[in-house]
């Protein structure tokens, strides 16, 4: 009986008889898996960094400046006039005690702390550049086009690192330019224009000019690397 029920079965459909269509669920599963196997191909290209010439120059001219100045500001009173460590290296610094009194004997005798806080911060910043340094020298790639780049994950961490610094430089210097304003010029307003403009303004005006220009073009390298790896995960 079992037999005759199934051939009868096949009878009754015929030659004729159209295959079942597949399901819904089928063809939905058959369209969709196209696009997943292009995302999982899609790679995201390395990020790449390199500092500019320009950055180059002013690491170039800045950092030897600021170890220098960051030595007499930790170094006093030894590296002041009568000091044992004066001569010949901070003999400079006697002229420019006698045009800002933070770096003078005034702020010594004051026990003004200003002067070794931003020595301290300075400390800081000048590891966070040569680190940057010492990245781009170490960890760096020959591009296609030649030049020495920074790639991956490394050169990620050289920008963050050479940016926050950078960042640091600024503020400490916006904050000495306030704390003169704020306290009437108290160290500084005994000059004439000429000295404050050759002495002083011009001089710490580059620690103003220099950062930014860093923060502009090295934040902008960020925001771009962020929006690529936006459109990378929208893909």
């Amino acid at each position: 009986m079992v037999s005759t029920r199934a051939s009868s079965r096949a009878d009754s459909l015929g030659p004729d008889s159209s295959p079942p269509t597949p399901s819904r669920t089928t063809k939905r599963k058959t369209i969709t898996s196209a696009p997943r196997a292009a995302h999982r191909s899609s790679k995201p290209s390395a990020f790449q960094h390199a500092p500019s010439s320009i950055v180059l120059a002013w690491f170039a001219v800045s950092l030897p400046l600021v170890i220098w100045d960051t030595c007499y500001v930790l170094g006093r009173p030894h590296t002041m006039e009568g000091g044992f460590a004066h001569w010949p290296f901070w003999t400079p610094y006697k002229l420019y005690g006698e045009v800002d009194y933070v770096y003078g004997w005034k702020a010594v005798h004051e026990k003004n702390g200003f002067t070794a806080a931003q020595g301290f911060l300075n400390v800081v910043e000048t590891v966070m550049y040569l680190a940057y340094l010492w990245l781009w020298y170490s960890r760096s790639e020959v591009s296609a086009n030649g030049n020495k780049v920074l790639a991956g994950r490394v050169g990620a961490w050289a920008l963050m690192i050479a940016f926050s610094a950078a960042v640091m430089t600024l503020s400490k210097t916006v904050l000495y330019w306030m704390n003169e304003y704020f306290s009437g010029f108290g160290n500084i307003g005994h000059n004439d224009l000429i000295s404050l403009i050759f002495l002083w303004i011009i001089p710490n005006g580059l620690w103003l000019i220099g950062p930014t220009y860093m923060i502009w073009t090295m934040g902008a390298e960020i925001l771009d690397g962020l929006e690529d790896a936006t459109h990378v995960k929208v893909e």
